[in-house]
């Protein structure tokens, strides 16, 4: 199957075409093929008027020359001879279209007593010379003698004279094209708000696909009029639904596997705490135990049971270190028993204590004791992350921690959330860098519960982390 011909698209076309506007294409379309009618009309008009003057003149040219020659029989009945000529004049004024000169028996011009045929009326008054060539014809001229008493006395000569012809033509197509051209600026003008009400439908998906990029699926629009648009508007509307739909579905899924994975790391943290914690301090006592008994035995023996039993303690003692490790890793043992704010505060000075050249600011207003296991570890994991993050590449001076509910101003949304900013005045993320695992876990455990988690960071300018949680509810602390 051949493939349709590309369109050129050349850096002038990008600008006047293609980087347009739908309505602004339609426009420039009616105005060109209306510059193409206008021009095609006066062409026309010029044809026609060309034939027309030459018909009018060739017309005026025979009336001219029979009126000429009955002046002539008339006149030289009832007047003398002297003065027949210098009325002749006089006699044909009245003719159009021509231009009438009398020569006396020598050839020489008679001057005028009158204003002569309708040219000489319009003398001052011309069109455009490069109309007047365009319609113009062939000058014609024709000379009628002037015989008395079988005598020569002069001659009258009738050129053809189409100036007032054009004129006339020329009057008509200025006042044609200016009746066209205020109709034409009407039409476009109508054209402009009609257009613009048509494709306003095609703006409004534009504006709610933008709203759908920003995640925004609640957005609605209404029906048009038109058929087609309104086959497109409820297409994106059912779209919207279906997102989101999927979004819902998504979000309480991967709530039940944030859910499902916090159960699992609370009972995996209960038994490392409940087993596996009493197991290493009983091998801790008997191994002390044994150090006890070795003591009492002779030099030699006792010392090598009390240097065995040493190391042991040391392996106990490591053991234990790593499983306070792993509890704090799967879930602080405090949670739940503690208030949020507290853990958190901990959490803060003790960061404080480790790294005394930057200053910690931690304030938490309106909050709750708890907000349920999964809430509450969401929110200890990224303020334990970003802290992380701060110390090991911020190089910062001062890190803010500010928590508290809020209400939930989002669009379409009642009641109150839980909102976390930490900021740094360290140097920033480069925007080319690549989200690690630590924001992306952050991001996702936040979205999962419904929630918003930003990065408003740029090179030299610190970092601004902002979370909000939304509290089913819950109207405040």
């Amino acid at each position: 199957m051949l493939a349709p011909p590309a369109w050129p698209k050349g850096p002038a076309l990008q600008v006047l075409w293609y980087g347009r506007s739908v309505r602004a294409q339609l426009l420039i379309v009616f105005v060109v093929l209306d510059v193409i009618a206008g021009l095609v009309a006066g062409a026309v008009t010029i044809l026609q008027a060309r034939t027309s003057t030459r018909v009018e003149i060739a017309a005026s040219m025979e009336l001219a020359q029979l009126l000429v020659s009955e002046a002539v029989a008339l006149m030289r009945q009832e007047v003398p001879a002297e003065r027949f000529l210098a009325d002749l004049t006089s006699q044909l004024r009245l003719v159009r279209h021509v231009r009438i000169v009398v020569n006396d028996a020598s050839g020489a011009r008679l001057p005028l007593r009158s204003a002569v045929g309708g040219a000489d009326a319009a003398r001052d008054e011309r069109a455009p010379a490069w109309f007047a060539a365009l319609i113009a014809p062939r000058v014609e001229t024709r000379n009628v003698p002037v015989v008395v008493n079988g005598q020569r006395i002069g001659s009258v000569e009738i050129v053809a004279e189409p100036r007032d012809e054009i004129l006339e033509v020329w009057t008509n197509t200025l006042a044609l094209g200016a009746v066209a051209l205020a109709v034409n600026i009407a039409v476009i003008a109508m054209l402009y708000f009609l257009f613009g009400r048509v494709l306003d439908p095609l703006t409004g998906v534009a504006r709610g696909l933008a709203d759908l990029e920003q995640r925004n699926y609640r957005v609605r629009l209404s029906r048009p009029q038109a058929q087609e648009l309104a086959a497109i508007t409820d297409r994106f509307n059912a779209l919207a639904e279906a997102l989101a739909a999927a979004l819902a579905e998504n979000a309480k899924l991967n709530h039940r596997l944030i859910t499902a994975q916090d159960d699992e790391r609370r009972r995996t943290a209960l038994e490392l705490h409940d087993e596996v914690g009493p197991s290493l301090f009983g091998l801790k006592a008997n191994a002390a135990s044994i150090a006890t008994a070795a003591a009492a035995l002779p030099d030699a023996a006792g010392r090598k049971i009390t240097e065995r039993v040493g190391d042991i303690l040391h392996v106990i003692e490591h053991l234990q270190a790593i499983n306070r490790s792993m509890l704090n890793r799967l879930r602080p043992m405090a949670l739940g028993h503690v208030p949020l704010r507290d853990i958190l505060s901990e959490m803060v000075q003790e960061r404080a204590r480790a790294h005394p050249e930057i200053a910690f600011a931690f304030s938490a207003d309106r909050l709750a004791r708890g907000y349920g296991d999964s809430i509450d570890l969401t929110v200890y994991r990224c303020v334990q992350e970003s802290l992380t993050n701060v110390i090991r590449h911020a190089h910062a001076t001062q890190v803010e921690i500010k928590l508290g509910e809020a209400a939930d101003e989002r669009p379409g949304r009642a009641g109150a959330q839980l909102g976390l900013t930490v900021h740094d005045d360290g140097r920033g993320i480069d925007p080319t860098t690549p989200p690690g695992f630590g924001i992306s876990g952050m991001q996702e455990r936040v979205q999962a519960l419904g929630g918003s988690y930003k990065v408003d960071s740029g090179t030299g300018r610190g970092t601004r982390v902002q979370i909000a949680i939304p509290l089913p509810g819950q109207s405040g602390a």
